[in-house]
């Protein structure tokens, strides 16, 4: 019989993986509208779920590129953590839970973190002094996570650091 927090694991597992799918689905489905908006204009009629950048590209496809780029680069750098909260859920032994290896991945993450809190802290700036289409670049909750998360690699080290010993000592 599964204890609670290994059912719990697993449960995160498979919500990490339907996140992991669903950004990489979004940001996939971006690119390819972009690519096909290329050589269709009337793509960007309808970039992604209602995403209308079909003046915005007419205006300046420079500013278009730059506004998708952003988007997909936002939507990578999540995939990337999600695929990151994977490995660390999937790599997580209850019996030895303080692993050296799991708080410097809780450490990458937190700043890919921190680091799509300022790219999303950029590209609204952006996007008000350039008067562009408003996006929800969803950032602003970013740099609280960052810091809880980096929080908790610091306590998974401290752990680390004490199971090691406790280790030697027996």
């Amino acid at each position: 019989m599964k204890t609670k927090t290994a059912t719990i694991l697993a449960i995160m597992n498979v919500l990490s993986w339907i996140a992991y799918i669903g950004i990489s689905i979004k940001c996939g489905a971006i690119i390819f509208t972009y690519m096909l908006s290329l050589f269709n204009q009337q793509v960007a009629k309808d970039l992604y779920q209602g995403l209308n950048l079909y003046d915005l590209m007419n205006d300046s496809f420079l500013q278009y590129s730059l506004f998708v780029g952003i988007t997909v680069g936002l939507l990578a750098i999540k995939v990337y953590v999600a695929h990151l909260a994977i490995k660390i859920i999937s790599k997580i032994n209850l019996t030895s839970p303080f692993d050296m290896a799991l708080a410097l991945q809780l450490e990458k993450i937190s700043i890919l973190i921190l680091t799509l809190w300022l790219i999303s802290l950029f590209a609204t700036i952006y996007q008000e002094l350039m008067d562009l289409p408003n996006m929800d670049w969803n950032g602003g909750e970013a740099l609280f996570l960052s810091g809880l998360i980096f929080l908790f690699a610091q306590i998974f080290k401290k752990g680390a650091e004490i199971q090691a010993e406790n280790d030697l000592t027996v």
